[in-house]
């Protein structure tokens, strides 16, 4: 499944989910989750929110959707 990470007000981006790499020891049976999304993209849980269809999401929860949206909360140092 391709899935496209729009980081608002940035840039956005598409990933084969089977492509982005998992932690071994996280408990999603190997799907990536929306922490490993985040990675890709060289972010970090702590300074945004993923949203998918307009709500939020937990960041270990597997993708299960071919659109995520992410929000900055925190810029800059």
């Amino acid at each position: 499944m391709r899935v496209t990470v729009d980081v608002k007000g940035e840039d956005t981006h598409e990933f084969a989910l089977e492509d982005v790499p998992t932690d071994p020891a996280a408990e999603s049976n190997g799907t990536p989750t929306y922490a490993n999304l985040l990675s890709e993209v060289d972010l970090s849980p702590h300074e945004v929110s993923v949203l998918v269809d307009g709500r939020p999401v937990p960041e270990d929860q597997p993708v299960d959707a071919d659109h995520v949206t992410v929000l900055r909360l925190i810029k800059g140092g």
